[in-house]
């Protein structure tokens, strides 16, 4: 067995050793997400904690970890009469690999022998072996939805149901819930977010001193992990022991109505929505007291829950950076302390701390006064340069977009966005099993194997199958797409308002890329040139951030925007052959870049159309008299056109549908 690295030698991370060794005080707590870049040592900590967590004896033989003092009534293996025999086991740590599948993690029937023998052979799951431990999910982001659905839903309610054709199994699971993350690689759904008791933040230390320590001691595990771990056995065996210690204090920490107060006050101060907020902060602040060694809350240990229990709850756009203000924080707790000193709040409020936007917050690129204009004001832009190149504008407030999807039905990763045959959604058809079967489709197999009943001599009642008559069940779900913005930078597009208006509405499109588990990439031209401003991925908000800094200015080099969009979708076709696409060109469809400009754009967008690539193109011409050049270029690449105002109420999903239809 690999020894691991020491829980108390992990350098730093404050936040995140006393988050997860909350979760091993008190499991209530709900779990922990660890959200940062590479090489935080996220996985590292989590693997240490499991060392930590004391022994579990569990009934001799039950493969699902039953108490013997306390079995679960239910238990597949049971029923257990306790007092029985017991065996002594360390704490398991289960890891979820991204690539698993549904009967992988909550268990799976014995298909073939519930048909021939009548017999309900269940194979526990993932969720079975993490019962009394700990089930760590590493890039939780990447895990398809619905088993995230799945892993969440057993972790509140602590067992696990499994329903699949009139079989019906239940079984505990009760469990450390750990996930880590890389944002840059896409977010999780805020209602998922929101079933992780606990969030941190964690990023590679700037001191030289401590990432000197953290390479010291890392060199010296990888040269002897034993030796390197034994010289850790004092702290790890004090760490152990405080645990152990603070278990048995718990039930007597006492928290009283003013930390209560202090609480629900904090919860309705951020504006956090529904009430598990509050009861996993009042776990929190709970389990910290018994940490501690107290018997009592106190106020920091009500603060100390806000900042691990409300930044991933708080009411905030996707794009928003998380954290909580801390200054508004402590007003908001010294406002319900209890005493009666009676003092005004700060009228200007905080001057930033990781709350809500500030409306003050950095000013235009390039701009040398400090000041920033507000959205929507007239006047000419500032400049940055003397090639005609202008300062980045503000996007206008993003808004609800109708949906785009990709025509056909697809087979690409989970999502929300366009048909396609998945694990999941709603039955539509059978065929023979490839591999392993996992959704039998009853109706089909019986009607398959009722042909060849007097073959196998069967003359009487019932029913003889073989593997050849299982008929695996189709279902039609909805997946994820690559959506490629193609966004027009240039002169023509440079005017305040209009410019402000486009990002706008890229930005909303961005959102509901999001919401809809896309992943994303920025194509931009103007000048003399395209580039790829963002390449595809799955963190929206790394598009944003791209879309906001965008500066525009020059010609209008069309043709060059869409070779280089068709290259990007080239590469990622090999990368994820799967992964259907749909491009968003935004532009108001002129092409003055180059010679001949209009022609050059023209076989460019052909070469999607040819390659049956859906498209929509966001036509952003103003002003009472319009060209229609958009339109002409929605024609050409085989897709729609929708103005600005249109994309906000009309049905897009179906100029897609009409567009494809006729051109087929």
């Amino acid at each position: 067995m690999t020894t691991p690295f020491p829980f108390t030698a992990v350098v730093g991370q404050d936040d995140l050793r006393l988050a997860l060794l909350l979760n091993a005080v008190s499991p209530a707590v709900g779990g922990v997400l660890v959200r940062g870049e590479k090489g935080t040592a996220k996985s590292t900590a989590v693997r240490a904690l499991s060392v930590l967590l004391p022994t579990v004896d569990v009934v001799a033989g039950c493969r699902f970890s039953c108490d013997p003092d306390a079995p679960d009534p239910a238990c597949p293996d049971g029923p257990h009469t306790p007092p029985g025999a017991f065996e002594t086991r360390p704490a398991r740590m289960v890891e979820l690999p991204v690539g698993a599948s549904e009967d992988r993690l909550v268990g799976a029937l014995d298909i073939e022998r519930a048909l021939a023998e009548g017999v309900k052979a269940f194979e526990p799951g993932l969720l079975a072996d993490a019962h009394r431990g700990i089930l760590y999910v590493d890039e939780v982001n990447l895990l398809h939805d619905h088993l995230v659905d799945l892993l969440l839903d057993a972790a509140a309610m602590g067992a696990s149901y499994v329903e699949r054709e009139g079989v019906s199994v239940r079984h505990a699971a009760k469990f450390l819930l750990v996930g880590t993350m890389n944002p840059e690689e896409g977010e999780l759904r805020p209602q998922l977010l929101d079933r992780f008791g606990l969030t941190v933040e964690v990023a590679a230390s700037r001191e030289p001193d401590q990432r000197v320590e953290v390479v010291r001691r890392r060199l010296a595990y990888d040269d002897d992990p034993a030796g390197f771990a034994a010289r850790w056995d004092g702290e790890e065996s004090a760490v152990r022991q405080r645990i152990v210690a603070a278990r048995a204090l718990l039930p007597s920490v006492r928290l009283g109505d003013g930390a209560l107060r202090q609480i629900a006050a904090t919860c309705a101060a951020f504006e956090v929505d529904g009430m598990r907020a509050d009861i996993v902060m009042a776990r929190t602040a709970t389990a910290l007291a018994a940490w501690a060694g107290r018997t009592d809350v106190l106020a920091e240990d009500v603060r100390q829950a806000a900042l691990l229990a409300l930044p991933h709850r708080r009411r905030r756009n996707p794009f928003d950076a998380p954290g909580l203000d801390e200054d508004k924080l402590d007003r908001t707790l010294e406002e319900f302390s209890g005493e009666d000193e009676d003092e005004d709040p700060d009228p200007d409020g905080p001057g930033g701390g990781g709350g809500g936007p500030a409306p003050d917050d950095g000013g235009p690129q390039g701009g040398d006064t400090g000041a920033r204009p507000e959205a929507g004001e007239d006047g000419e832009p500032q400049t940055s340069g003397g090639s005609g190149e202008q300062a980045p504008t503000r996007a206008a407030e993003p808004f609800r977009t109708k949906v785009l999807t990709v025509p056909g039905i697809g087979a690409g990763a989970a999502g929300r966005r366009s048909r396609a045959r998945t694990e999941q959604g709603r039955t539509t058809g059978a065929r023979r099993p490839r591999g392993a079967l996992t959704k039998l489709h009853l109706a089909a197999t019986v009607q398959a194997a009722a042909p060849h009943q007097r073959a196998r001599g069967r003359s009487g009642p019932g029913l003889v199958l073989r593997r050849d008559d299982l008929r695996q069940a189709t279902r039609e779900g909805r997946e994820g797409n690559l959506v490629l913005f193609v966004v027009d930078a240039s002169g023509s597009m440079a005017a305040r308002q209009r410019m402000s208006a486009v990002k706008g509405a890229v930005l909303s499109l961005l959102l509901d890329a999001y919401q809809r588990r896309d992943k994303v990439g920025l194509v931009t031209f103007r000048g003399s040139a395209a580039e790829v401003a963002l390449p595809p991925t799955s963190s929206v908000d790394a598009a944003a951030a791209r879309l906001e800094a965008l500066p525009t200015g020059g010609r209008t080099p069309l043709a060059a925007g869409l070779l280089k969009a068709h290259d990007v979708l080239r590469v990622e076709r090999l990368r994820d052959p799967a992964r259907r696409a749909l491009v968003v060109v935004v532009t108001d469809g002129r092409a003055t870049g180059g010679p001949e400009p209009v022609a050059l754009a023209g076989r460019a967008a052909r070469l999607f159309a040819a390659d049956g690539v859906a498209a929509v193109v966001v036509d952003c011409e103003s002003g009472p008299v319009r060209l229609g050049l958009a339109g002409e270029l929605a024609g050409e690449l085989g897709g729609a056109a929708v103005t600005l105002d249109a994309l906000r109420a009309d049905s897009i999903a179906g100029l897609v549908k009409d567009v494809q239809r006729r051109a087929a």
